[in-house]
């Protein structure tokens, strides 16, 4: 496309927004610039002032740049255009994340984004003698803007404690819901006295590491991606329990039982294998995989464990 052509003036008139608004040169780039026409939903044959506010996923994104610029982009792009253009957009308090609905989980396909109101004006009135000033009042404000955003993305993590005191905050969603209910629930009536080791974070994937007490059992942290979502140490048994949070995937089966057993070879201390579930439908989708040698343990049914680990359990027991 030539430098006459209406597509690539509007991605370079889009660029100039971008260096406007005071965006790092790392996303002053085609695909930011694709990303911001496309939040606006400003298609090459539409005046600047027809701009709008869409609410547009990722991959929505790519697919208007290709229909609308004729810029393909392959399908492993997407976190690209995630991490390298619309997290510094909603930093820069350029666009919103899941206005429609805060608490989505943060892994979810239906995330979206929009442009902030404050900043939709400037774009608005690109060319005319207005746009200087309505650039500089959304400069003015964008501080604040950030700030105002970033108090309800605090206010929606769920809180997790600890028993030093320490508070985590873990990204929203069921499965982090579930995290904490691991901590909380389980943890106080099964360990009692114990500590929480371990528990990752959806969003961040690191939510919470005692690197010196896990170093004290000889566990050298690996790869994040291996780890069990939640681990507590039980100091008076000396076991670690290690729970995975099942949401939509993930239970202890055989395959993730010798997995955890090979990664934890070295740890001092007895291997306490958990399935979490938050209900028994949940539950039912899975029962055929769970790993012999291992607990089930249930939030909605907190104060009850499921064996699957044969005659260690096999006796009478009173009814208290």
């Amino acid at each position: 496309m030539s430098n006459n052509d209406p597509k690539t003036q509007r991605i370079q008139e889009a660029l100039g927004v971008l260096d406007d608004l005071g965006m790092p040169r790392a996303q002053r780039n085609e695909r930011s610039a694709l990303c911001l026409l496309a939040l606006l939903d400003l298609t090459p044959d539409k005046p600047w002032n027809a701009a709008t506010d869409p609410l547009m996923g990722i991959t929505p994104i790519m697919d208007w740049a290709r229909l609308h610029y004729e810029k393909p982009y392959a399908p492993n792009t997407r976190e690209t255009f995630r991490r390298q253009t619309m997290h510094q957009f909603i930093q820069a308090g350029l666009a919103l994340y899941n206005p429609d609905q805060p608490d989505r989980p943060v892994n979810s396909p239906n995330a979206v984004y929009q442009i902030e109101p404050a900043c939709l004006d400037a774009p608005q009135a690109l060319g005319t003698e207005e746009y200087a000033m309505r650039l500089a009042n959304f400069l003015a404000v964008r501080g604040t803007l950030v700030a105002q955003q970033a108090m309800p993305r605090w206010m929606r993590m769920v809180p997790l404690w600890v028993a030093s005191g320490q508070e985590v905050l873990l990204s929203p969603g069921h499965h982090s819901a579930l995290i904490k209910a691991l901590c909380e629930e389980f943890g106080p009536r099964f360990i009692p006295g114990g500590q929480l080791v371990y528990a990752g974070d959806t969003g961040k994937k690191w939510g919470y590491c005692n690197e010196s007490l896990l170093a004290s059992l000889g566990i050298t942290m690996g790869a994040h991606g291996k780890m069990p979502d939640v681990m507590i140490y039980d100091p008076d048994r000396s076991w670690l329990i290690l729970a995975e949070a099942v949401t939509s995937h993930g239970p202890v089966d055989a395959k993730r039982h010798q997995e955890l057993s090979e990664l934890f070879q070295d740890c001092g201390a007895g291997l306490v294998f958990v399935s979490a579930f938050p209900d028994r439908r949940t539950f039912n989708k899975y029962q055929e995989v769970i790993s012999w040698e291992s607990e089930v343990w249930i939030a909605d049914h907190p104060s009850h464990l499921i064996h699957f680990n044969g005659v260690r359990f096999l006796g009478p027991y009173s009814a208290g």
